[in-house]
């Protein structure tokens, strides 16, 4: 009798785990996929990182605790940069960095709206009898329309590339789908990115044409974030105040961790603000020679830079669609990169514009 009542009362229980397991499914639908599972914990795992960083700092620095009473706003200003960096961070990782297939839809449904204007203009208007009566197959309207749709998309990006391309060439084999340049499917997303840089495994996106301005800002504001963290650390162990062993264990452990991630930060900073300048990607810049559009190319030439100045200017102020493709440049264009800088093209900014 007591075996059976500790199997019922085992069932009652793993039905109870069962019940409470489908409920936090049903209310957090990214644990139920591995992959979004593992995004969301690394999620958790950063913020509970940069809460240890400022936490320990707030209980244990007494001169920092001093030093927020008489000076307040000193603290303030440190902590909307601690909030609004993982206000950033959030805001990335939720972006879209801009999916060829997105891409895809928004043309293809222009192009369908302008046909299907287009064709209800050009339908003869009834008698006013009533005795002319004109019938249209809506759906093989609509078979047409989309066709059509198609057919735009494919042209818009084949004349992105030179003449004599295969279409075969550029076609995605994963989501069969024209790729316009720049453009590589991710499979870690399993979809097609526009101006492909990287997938971020901590952000849990790819970072392309929509979301790569977004990520240098997160990087920026991180990396300000850890080198005031870092400041505050090293005035911990100036002050003249007693602390126990364990705590200055603790803190030199902090420390030195905070050091190394700084000093990835500041290269991660200091690559993708080149990347910005010269308007290169990291895949470009990483597989170029497998790159069939590019591996022809000289290494020093950037052949889809307009200039610092314009590159810097299109990256930060004209982001208004995530859409935006760039065609490959001309031969005429790459010839005129190809040219060295003379001392008249230094003082007229060629470099530059």
């Amino acid at each position: 009798m007591g075996a059976l009542c500790g199997g019922g009362g085992g069932g009652l229980s793993r039905d109870t785990l069962d019940r409470f397991s489908d409920r936090c499914l049903r209310f957090f639908p990214c644990l139920s996929d591995p992959a979004r599972r593992s995004t969301f914990c690394l999620r958790i795992a950063l913020v509970m990182l940069h809460l240890i960083y400022v936490g320990v700092l707030f209980i244990f620095d007494k001169d920092l605790i001093h030093k927020t009473k008489q000076q307040p706003w000193y603290t303030i200003i440190y902590l909307l940069l601690f909030a609004a960096t993982l206000a950033q961070y959030f805001v990335t990782s939720g972006s879209s960095p801009g999916y060829v297939l997105d891409a895809m839809r928004v043309v293809n449904e222009a192009d369908i709206s302008r046909n299907r204007a287009s064709m209800t203009s050009k339908q003869p208007a009834s008698s006013k009898n009533g005795d002319v009566v004109v019938t249209i197959d809506s759906n093989q309207l609509g078979r047409n329309l989309l066709g059509r749709g198609m057919m735009a998309w494919t042209k818009l990006v084949m004349d992105m590339y030179p003449s004599g391309t295969s279409l075969r060439s550029v076609t995605c084999t994963y989501c069969d789908v024209v790729q316009p340049p720049r453009a590589k499917h991710c499979h870690d997303c399993d979809k097609c990115v526009l101006q492909f840089d990287h997938h971020c495994v901590w952000l849990g996106t790819c970072i392309g044409h929509g979301n790569h301005c977004r990520f240098w800002w997160y990087i920026c504001g991180e990396t300000a974030l850890s080198l005031w963290t870092g400041t505050l650390y090293i005035q911990f162990f100036k002050s003249d105040i007693s602390k126990p062993w364990w705590l200055y264990a603790i803190m030199i452990l902090l420390l030195v961790t905070l050091f190394f991630c700084l000093i990835f930060l500041l290269l991660l900073l200091l690559f993708h603000s080149y990347l910005i300048l010269t308007n290169q990607t990291t895949y470009e810049l990483v597989r170029r020679r497998r790159i069939q559009y590019l591996r022809n190319i000289p290494e020093r030439v950037y052949p889809f830079s307009k200039g610092a100045c314009r590159n810097l200017y299109e990256f930060c102020f004209a982001q208004s669609s995530k859409y935006r493709m760039e065609p490959l440049p001309t031969a005429q264009e790459l010839e005129e990169k190809l040219r060295p800088y003379t001392c008249s093209d230094v003082l007229s900014c060629r470099c530059c514009c």
